[in-house]
């Protein structure tokens, strides 16, 4: 098999050797801006958000895209989405929350919980946002303060798939989901207590680029719904498929192909529907990655080259506080050498962070040009779980986040300052 080179596409571009992002030269950026630093592009989003309609769209004529707030949470991404049509996946009430703030209408946003503290329920309950259960306890507890007009269930289709075990979110060994038994239950509690409309929910995993794993999955939920229909007497006013569509990192990963994916999995739904009476309900998907992670970009600036008997390492500004999944899931992200996008590649490196951590690597063995302290570095498809997974670890302020909107570059998350590090903590004297 033939290694592919990589491609560049919009956003990014070569423009004589040097980088560019939705039209800027990205080591400008860096210097207005420093490093490390998350560039995001409006019109990358709005563009997946619409191809990932229209091809649905095209075969189903009820569709729902939840956005899921988990990959992103900045509040002008959350707004581009909100303008575009978007729904929103939330699964925690800070995610709510930011929802709402952004202008999200509580009909439009889906609470998927797991392990939801009572305080929490009423925070949701009193938000009039739609509830996807994941316990029965949780049910129990939320109908004690409130029966709400229109519930979800999450089932566990007991089929599951992801680009890691942590991502995996269904099947025997995951806390996620109902099994058949429970959701049963779930619903006949659900449908006494007063619920007029209900939905069922799956989410298989993360990242997931074979089809037959979530085709399989979403067989299996509707198979439970046409049970549920036939043995509670309930017709599913939406019927979620979750999300986990995945997205290519590697140059030589195939993209997922959304005319077939689209094709086969609402040609089953109409198969089904029709099959097992069960109306005209909307089709959901909550895809997070697939619209925003080639989206966006982080930048890093090499600040020490050393060189051992047995490693070349490039040490840059950015560490897994900045950007967590290749620590946490060995997860491969692309470089570019910013500013030699035209040199040759004759070099092998790791590229590790100031983290005081072993494990702090963001790229092992990485064929690039000969580097030098100074050089910049993209690092790819930094938009999902990138700034929304980063922390303060080893006291180091957060990063900063810049929009490239309508030919314009605006400051929409502000770099943290050491005084960032003291918020909320006092001393007692």
């Amino acid at each position: 098999m033939v290694k592919k080179v990589f491609q560049f596409q919009y956003p990014l571009a070569n423009k004589e050797g040097h980088l560019s992002f939705d039209g800027f030269d990205v080591e400008e950026l860096a210097e207005e801006f420093d490093t490390p630093l998350y560039l995001i592009s409006e019109s990358r989003i709005r563009n997946n958000f619409k191809r990932l309609y229209n091809a649905l769209a095209h075969n189903y004529h009820k569709i729902r895209i939840y956005y899921a707030a988990k990959a992103n949470s900045n509040l002008s991404v959350l707004n581009i989405l909100k303008s575009e049509g978007a729904f929103l996946d939330a699964v925690s009430p800070g995610e709510v929350f930011l929802a709402l703030k952004t202008g999200f209408s509580p009909e439009k946003i889906l609470f998927t919980g797991t392990s939801v503290r009572d305080d929490e329920l009423r925070f949701i309950a009193d938000s009039d946002v739609t509830v996807n259960i994941d316990s029965f306890s949780e049910l129990k507890r939320l109908l004690a303060h409130v029966v709400p007009k229109v519930l979800s269930v999450r089932i566990n289709p007991e089929i599951g798939s992801g680009h890691h075990d942590h991502c995996i979110t269904a099947g025997r060994e995951t806390k996620f989901g109902l099994w058949e038994n429970e959701t049963l239950k779930t619903y006949t509690t659900a449908k006494k207590a007063g619920v007029e409309k209900f939905g069922i929910h799956m989410h298989i995993g993360s990242g997931i680029l074979d089809l037959e794993p979530i085709i399989l999955a979403f067989d299996n939920l509707l198979r439970l719904a046409k049970k549920i229909h036939d043995r509670i007497g309930i017709t599913f006013e939406f019927v979620n498929m979750g999300g986990g569509l995945g997205v290519p990192y590697k140059p030589e990963d195939n993209e997922l192909d959304l005319s077939i994916f689209s094709k086969r999995i609402l040609s089953l739904l109409k198969r089904r529907i029709v099959e097992y009476d069960l109306g005209t309900p909307f089709f959901c998907l909550e895809p997070g990655r697939y619209l925003v992670s080639d989206a966006s970009i982080l930048l890093t600036s090499v600040n020490t080259l050393k060189i051992t008997p047995f490693k070349k390492f490039i040490g840059v500004d950015a560490g897994f506080n900045t950007l967590a999944r290749p620590s946490m899931y060995g997860s491969y992200h692309h470089l570019l050498v910013a500013n030699k996008l035209n040199s040759t590649q004759n070099e092998i490196y790791d590229v590790v962070g100031p983290i005081c951590e072993s494990g702090d690597v963001l790229a092992r063995d990485r064929r690039l040009p000969q580097i030098e302290e100074g050089d910049l570095l993209a690092i790819l498809n930094a938009g999902a779980y990138g700034f929304a997974m980063s922390s303060q670890y080893n006291s180091r302020p957060k990063a900063a986040e810049v929009l490239i909107k309508d030919k314009k570059c605006l400051l929409v998350r502000k770099r943290e300052t050491f005084d960032s590090l003291l918020s909320n903590q006092q001393i007692e004297e």
